[in-house]
């Protein structure tokens, strides 16, 4: 049913999805990039978890132009959640959802650092169908598609395995988003063998899973706008992932966190036992 809903749907549209992200950008976001006024940027939460104009600009449009492409369908976006949490129910819903996090890394985009990404899931049911990850100051673009791949620039991404022996690199969570058990937990990652740093924007360390690039992230929270496109993009390019319980990651949340993505199992499998204490 969900290989019957993916060629209905999309067919060739993953193209057509790819067209309103890159307009979002060009229109929304990149006009906006280091020209920020102050009254532009607004703490929500706390000084690391900001929005500008430009989220919102983004996010508004990508809602319009992703709901016409697949009428029926809603947007769960990040910044619509803020002003209403009773959006995120959606995706338990039965319609399609299209799952919008307009600037990730919203830091490095005020700060004028070209690490920073559109991110855009499909999914239904609770199920990651498709996603489409964008880095604009960087030109690069990632599709992955379930059971059919991913590619970044239209060549296929493939995230391998840590080469027997190597140090794994792994990205984890800012401790400001971290409760005191996940704190303990993430100390785990600080034994030999492993060599953790705080994340960047979520969906371009994802990328980097799924390019080889780093090993594994650590996420202690479960938003799906920052999760969803980067999980199906690492397990299409032949990674997996896995919560504190030993579970795939839930889109629709009530994961036992923290989470790990991973370049394969045995990474994964590594990864979760330290953050048990094991």
């Amino acid at each position: 049913m969900t290989e019957d809903f993916i060629e209905h749907v999309l067919g060739g549209r993953t193209s057509e999805v790819e067209e309103a992200v890159r307009k979002a950008a060009a229109v929304e976001i990149m006009p906006r990039f280091r020209q920020l006024a102050a009254h532009d940027i607004v703490e929500k939460n706390g000084p690391h978890d900001l929005v500008t104009v430009a989220d919102r600009a983004a996010e508004a449009h990508l809602t319009t132009s992703l709901t016409a492409l697949l009428p029926g369908s809603v947007v769960v976006g990040e910044e619509a959640v803020h002003a209403d949490p009773a959006v995120y129910d959606a995706l338990r819903g039965d319609a399609p959802v299209w799952i919008v996090d307009p600037v990730d890394g919203t830091r490095q985009f005020v700060h004028g650092e070209p690490a920073f990404c559109t991110l855009v899931a499909l999914a239904r049911h609770g199920e990651l169908l498709a996603s489409w990850t964008f880095a604009p100051a960087l030109d690069e673009f990632a599709v992955a598609v379930r059971g059919r791949g991913a590619t970044l620039n239209g060549a296929p991404l493939h995230a391998g395995s840590p080469a027997p022996g190597a140090v794994l690199r792994v990205a984890t969570s800012h401790p400001d988003y971290t409760t005191p058990d996940q704190k303990h937990a993430l100390l785990g990652l600080t034994t030999e063998g492993v060599a953790p740093r705080p994340c960047g924007s979520a969906g371009l360390e994802y990328l980097a899973v799924a390019r080889g690039a780093l090993d594994a992230t650590v996420f202690s929270w479960e938003y799906a706008w920052d999760h969803a496109a980067g999980l199906l993009l690492v397990t299409e390019a032949g990674g997996t992932h896995t919560t504190l319980a030993g579970e795939p990651y839930d889109i629709t949340g009530g994961n036992a966190l923290p989470f790990t993505a991973a370049r394969d199992s045995a990474t994964a499998d590594r990864v979760r036992a330290l953050l048990r204490g094991r």
